[in-house]
């Protein structure tokens, strides 16, 4: 792939000013029945009249967004949105305070009054928007909610335990839950499956050591070893039993799988594990935590948090302070005060806990919102947020390096401290937002894209994918252990990330190297059936769909490449009524929610992205969709989204980016007004 003369790939197409004619000559209207979930709350359902039309609501909204987006950049050059996940957040917050005993009552009382308000009907908490009760979210929420002094005869409390019980009680919920619990005597720890410190000397090479875990989980896991070890248990300042079906506290047993089985195997495990607690040399065990508690505090950020997240910070605390480390040590002291900045502060006095903050993700795709509705590309504003993104910019190896050692570190992180574990994802973006700013530091621009492109190379895993944050991250053991039954605990390649990757790699004039062209074919053996693609980061076909489509035609796949077609048709067949598009989370259990659910601003703008794309400019089910974003604009420029279409772990753990619903629309309305990027950062003889 050659680049133009204005920095931009060849073969990229603008769109027509006037935009006079529709394409229903060759689209059909294949959006689905009425029935299939309603939108409350939204615009009545956008007509398209003709054209032109619709390029101008266009237009008008893309200067709205642009302003409103302008408006929320702080002065250092950085976005960032709220990133909202469920209330277990809040929940083992004050677990946390109560077991250090470090309670106040201000806290107390805004985390309750948050946790209260996002209690349904029926007394139950869900993970996310819409979503059914959920066990162990509603028994934390519960036991949050005794702490700050509600009774179990109050209403909603009496509602919430109720159907708790009528589910299994407490000896139904997943094992992080039985953990807190235990903290405080209200669940057996014998009940619990072994986590050995011991694991922290297990070689790279063996299954199940620490590395063979995906960050997220290893930064978890290695703390949770040593309270596993101690088994602490501080005075319950009430009992429980309202929570329980089983009198004995326990478990009903489960039959063991044949020995043959690897559900089998791993129950045997877990009994040898238990066993050997009982004889684990006290020098072995001694030296093993040690260890553990070194590889902890080693992994502080300079901030005072764990990998920039929240629940491996409160696992450290836990651990650290059971091994002596008082609370005014500087590594406590540090990791508490991080803990404040996952605050929010709500207008009603609630307190909501971030279970991240997502800084680096929102400046890099807020920029190439701006910049693709036309901001221009030397905008103060993108050359200051281009500053920002270059300084964060990681420059010492982490965790990665463990398969990749001797590789330049060169990637970016999420948040704003978490050196040890960047990621391939923000690194992509970033390095795509930046080749959209003309900066007048045109060396620094190349000096630290072609940093982060060999990382991203070097990130690459065996099978020519990329994952997240790790490479060859793929082990098929730890999901098995008994003790993950909450979410993913790998990190395998993905069909988003991957995307991301190869759409920068084709920026940066590499459409043909080996390693693009390998990573193009992976995309292409990965679309399913139906003409998606899973979504792992994202609420999820038409994430995935989205972020594939525009990558595969950066690449040089035609947009009649029947791959192409067939995820044109299918995002045309899932189209709601309305003209947007949604995706409930449940599609990640049951196929047949993929592409349905109520339309969203982020879910309409990734299902553009790929039409756009895929050369459907003039197609009605494009024109249906920028008028549903239109439409349903709110007067200050920004768009309201309850749904969460964000995802942590599939399923288990869902996330609301609240600058998601600013920066997708912005980026969709702005290809179809503006045709797709160019990038004045990309110097003409570097795109060979």
């Amino acid at each position: 792939m050659t680049a133009t003369t204005d920095g931009s790939p060849g073969a990229m197409k603008p769109r027509a000013a006037a935009a006079s004619e529709c394409a229903d000559h060759h689209h059909t209207d294949n959006t689905r029945a009425p029935d299939v979930i309603d939108s409350p709350g939204l615009a009545a359902t956008p007509g398209v009249t003709d054209a032109p039309d619709v390029l101008a609501a266009a237009r008008r909204a893309t200067d709205r967004a642009v302003e409103h987006l302008l408006a929320q950049q702080d002065d250092q050059g950085w976005w960032k949105g709220d990133l909202e996940t469920n209330v277990t957040m809040d929940a083992e917050d004050l677990l946390l305070r109560q077991f250090l005993g470090i309670q106040e009552e201000k806290t107390v009382l805004a985390a309750a009054l948050h946790i209260r308000g996002e209690q349904r009907d029926d007394g139950t908490w869900a993970t996310f928007h819409g979503g059914p009760g959920e066990l162990s979210t509603t028994i934390e929420a519960y036991v949050a909610l005794r702490l700050a002094g509600d009774l179990p005869d109050d209403p909603h409390m009496e509602r919430a335990a109720a159907w708790i019980r009528a589910r299994g009680g407490i000896g139904a919920s997943r094992v992080f839950t039985r953990i807190w619990l235990a903290l405080f005597g209200w669940w057996k720890w014998d009940d619990l499956p072994e986590m050995p410190p011991e694991m922290i000397f297990l070689p790279s090479w063996l299954p199940l050591n620490i590395y063979a875990f995906g960050c997220w989980a290893r930064q978890t896991i290695v703390p949770l070893s040593i309270v596993s070890a101690k088994r602490p248990v501080r005075p319950a300042p009430f009992a429980l039993d309202e929570l329980h079906t089983n009198p004995r506290l326990r478990v009903p047993r489960k039959r063991l799988a044949p020995p043959t089985s690897w559900e089998g195997v791993f129950q045997r495990l877990d009994k040898a594990l238990h066993v050997y607690r009982k004889v684990a040399p006290a020098r072995l065990r001694g030296a093993a935590m040690k260890s553990a508690a070194r590889w902890i505090v080693e992994r502080q950020e300079n901030d005072g948090c764990w990998g920039g997240i929240q629940p491996p910070a409160v696992y450290s605390l836990i651990a650290l302070h059971l091994l002596g480390y008082d609370l005014d040590h500087p590594v406590m002291r540090a990791g508490l005060e991080s803990l404040d900045r996952f605050t929010v502060w709500r207008e009603d006095g609630a307190r909501m806990i971030e279970a991240c903050q997502s800084p680096v993700w929102d400046t890099c795709l807020a920029t190439i919102a701006l910049a693709d509705a036309g901001v221009g590309p030397d905008d103060p504003a993108l050359v200051k947020a281009a500053d920002w993104m270059m300084s964060e910019q990681i420059v010492r190896s982490g965790d990665w390096a463990v398969r990749r050692p001797g590789l330049e570190p060169g990637g970016w992180a999420f948040e704003f401290h978490n050196d040890n574990y960047p990621d391939i994802d923000d690194t992509a973006e970033v390095v795509l937002a930046l080749r959209r700013v003309a900066h007048p530091d045109r060396a620094r621009i190349r000096a630290t894209v072609d940093r982060a492109v060999r990382w991203s190379l070097g990130m690459r895993s065996r099978n020519g994918a990329w994952a997240a944050f790790d490479a060859d991250n793929t082990s098929p053991f730890p999901n098995r252990l008994p003790f993950c039954d909450f979410g993913e605990v790998i990190d395998p390649p993905s069909a988003d990330v991957t995307a991301h990757v190869v759409e920068m790699l084709a920026v940066e004039g590499m459409a043909d190297d080996p390693r693009t062209r390998r990573g193009v074919e992976w995309l292409l053996a990965e679309q399913e059936p139906s003409g998606a693609w899973f979504g792992r980061w994202g609420v999820n076909y038409v994430y995935g769909t989205g972020a594939v489509v525009p990558a595969l035609t950066a690449a040089g796949l035609p947009t009649d490449h029947p791959a192409v077609r067939r995820a044109v048709t299918w995002l045309e067949t899932v189209q709601n009524d309305d003209g947007g598009w949604g995706e409930d989370l449940r599609s990640y259990r049951e196929r047949g929610w993929a592409g349905r659910g109520a339309s969203t601003a982020s879910q309409t703008a990734w299902a553009l992205l790929a039409l756009l794309a895929a050369g459907e400019q003039d197609a009605r089910s494009v024109e249906r969709g920028v008028s549903w974003l239109a439409a349903t604009q709110r007067e200050d420029g920004s768009w309201d989204e309850p749904y969460f279409t964000g995802t942590g772990f599939p399923w288990d753990f869902s996330i609301n980016y609240h600058l998601y619903r600013q920066v997708f629309p912005l980026t969709a309305l702005g290809r179809y007004v503006h045709g797709e990027p160019t990038y004045p950062g990309l110097d003409v003889r570097e795109g060979t």
